[in-house]
């Protein structure tokens, strides 16, 4: 029989481990939005300076890195997440150590392939690719610390690290903003982001271990090799989509769209920050408690859906003369797409709390089946979009494909919870 302090002790017990969880939620949601505001504020700087083709240039150059980005957190830190979030301190360390080595073997490897390429574009685009080949160990150095600190329960060392790269990046800005060009702007970016990489290892006095990058990605191989071609495939589609939409209408579309985005960006925040911390708090309530794992991605992604309609409605009501301070003439063409960039975000934002389910339980089969569908919907909805109706199209389509996508995703956890708890009801039942 339970007593009533018993009772109380359980309920303490439960309000504990849910303030827990908030504090955990909110270290992300403060320090993504510290990495927003530095990303937006680059944004702003080159829409308002440059214009809108000089835009796209830079558009071409981040959806590029953020292809980059996927294949290190696919190989380096998404493993880490998963089997290291919540563990004994010497355990974590010397995980930390061996991704951290593995995120910046990436960096130096395909910062190489960036700059060969950048050489042989030349042109306009070459030059950025150039200067985004220098900067990319120091980039994907620093997300690996923040996803490093998140599995160790340390956001705050996370909203931190981003703070750093806040305060290097406004002299980098002043010192761009007077040479002018979009290769100034990136080298400003990520010169920034590598002085707060630097930082990260004086916060977790670890250093990235390049002689274990190898071994970790052998030994965590049965994750990394599926969430490598899942990360890939979704940030791949985005910039196979830029490519296309700048071939099918022009450079200059690139602009547009990336300046719709970035109207999202206050929201994006919020959506990447809980992205940093979802997978390692589903891992905690499945490991606690599975049957609330389902509730808790639905309260994640619902919530993050209905937060993107409501900031998309926001938008609606700008006046031209606030959306032109902000964007300059990239304003007028990305405020017409306001709407269907909402739909997408939305559409995303309910399918991210899939995911995190997807791979908390370890179903990397099912998680990568989902991402390839949904990158396929992306990429047909982008480009034939755009070649039925330009640029306005190629939103609508990607609108669409976006919350097809999202039904999959759930379709997809559904049934991997189904499985997880047939296979809990044989483990008990086998002697």
């Amino acid at each position: 029989m339970t007593t009533e302090g018993e009772k109380t002790g359980t309920r303490t017990k439960a309000a504990g481990a849910g303030r827990a969880v908030a504090g955990r939620l909110s270290w992300g949601l403060a320090d993504q939005a510290a990495s927003s505001i530095s990303n937006f504020a680059v944004g702003v700087y080159v829409a308002r300076s440059l214009g809108v083709t000089a835009f796209g240039v830079f558009g071409l150059a981040w959806v590029t890195y953020g292809v980059v980005l996927n294949v290190s957190r696919g190989l380096a830190t998404d493993p880490l997440v998963v089997r290291f979030s919540g563990v004994p301190e010497a355990s974590w360390r010397g995980a930390a150590a061996r991704s951290s080595g593995a995120a910046l073997g990436v960096g130096a490897a395909l910062g190489a392939a960036s700059v060969l390429a950048g050489l042989a574009l030349g042109g306009r685009v070459g030059p950025a690719f150039v200067c985004l080949g220098v900067v990319l160990p120091g980039l994907l150095l620093q997300d690996a610390w923040r996803f490093a600190f998140f599995a160790a329960g340390a956001g705050r060392k996370a909203f931190v690290n981003d703070l750093v790269w806040g305060v290097a990046l406004v002299p980098a800005l002043v010192l761009a903003a007077r040479v002018g060009s979009v290769a100034a702007f990136v080298l400003a970016w990520g010169g920034s982001a590598a002085v707060a990489a630097v930082y990260g290892c004086l916060q977790s006095g670890i250093r990235p271990r390049l002689t274990g990058a190898r071994a970790w990605v052998r030994e965590h191989r049965d994750l990394g090799y599926r969430y490598l071609v899942e990360n890939v495939s979704n940030s791949g589609a985005s910039q196979l989509r830029a490519y296309g939409l700048g071939v099918i209408v022009g450079v200059g579309a690139v602009g547009v769209i990336r300046g719709a985005e970035l109207l999202l960006g206050p929201f994006m925040a919020v959506l990447m920050g809980l992205s940093l911390v979802t997978v390692a708090e589903a891992a905690r309530v499945l490991r606690r408690a599975p049957h609330r794992v389902g509730a808790f991605c639905l309260v994640l992604g619902g919530g993050q859906a209905v937060a993107a309609l409501l900031w998309g409605g926001a938008l609606l009501l700008v006046p031209d003369g606030a959306g032109e301070l902000v964007l300059g003439g990239v304003w007028s063409s990305a405020s017409e797409l306001v709407v269907p960039v909402t739909l997408g975000v939305a559409g995303a934002g309910l399918g991210t709390g899939a995911a995190a389910g997807l791979r908390a339980l370890g179903a990397a089969p099912r998680s990568l089946r989902a991402q390839l569908f949904a990158s396929a919907c992306y990429l047909v909805g982008g480009l034939g979009g755009a070649a039925v109706a330009g640029t306005a199209g190629s939103a609508w389509g990607v609108a669409a494909a976006t919350v097809c996508s999202s039904a999959v995703w759930w379709l997809h956890l559904r049934s991997a919870l189904r499985e997880h708890h047939q296979n809990t009801l044989r483990e008990v039942r086998t002697p």
